[in-house]
């Protein structure tokens, strides 16, 4: 609370001044009430949501009949280690090809598949990739080409394991 605290009004000749009243005014209920507020504020605020990648995944239930896609329109892509692509073409796997997880990597063989089916059959939309990461693969590579898919449009892809002849590449 405040405080009044008075002084000796005496001069050296002895003579009386006016009266001057000092004032203290303590600050703790001040602090208290900060602290307050601090402590509602930090108690009700959110903190930020973790966002993860949305992935939507086919059911699991087995199928007699899969969907049936024309080589022609696949691309396979299959994840090394040392931020290393190797792809091919449909079925021509003695066509391997690599790149890497730059703009002019593996946007470029996205864009340029997208381009060449858009051209063949008039619908991009049909173009297929197949992500095929190996065991030296890591997470972020694989995050790295889901990004890439979603940034070039493709509608459709599947994430699957490499076989036997693709792991050893």
């Amino acid at each position: 609370m405040a405080e009044l605290q008075q002084q000796d009004n005496r001069n050296k000749r002895g003579g009386i001044r006016s009266k001057k009243l000092s004032t203290r005014v303590d600050l703790t209920p001040m602090v208290d009430l900060g602290f307050l507020l601090i402590t509602f504020f930090i108690f009700t605020t959110t903190m930020q949501q973790a966002n993860g990648l949305k992935l939507v995944l086919p059911d699991d239930t087995p199928t007699n009949d899969p969907p049936v896609t024309a080589d022609s329109k696949t691309i396979s892509l299959i994840l090394q280690d040392n931020d290393v692509i190797h792809y091919y073409q449909g079925l021509h796997k003695e066509k391997v090809q690599s790149t890497n997880y730059s703009v002019a990597g593996l946007r470029l063989v996205l864009q340029q598949k997208l381009k060449e089916v858009r051209n063949r059959f008039g619908n991009s939309d049909e173009t297929v990739v197949l992500i095929k990461p190996t065991s030296y693969a890591s997470y972020r590579n694989i995050v790295a080409v889901l990004d890439e898919i979603k940034i070039t449009g493709v509608k459709k892809y599947v994430l699957m394991e490499p076989s036997t002849a693709e792991n050893s590449l």
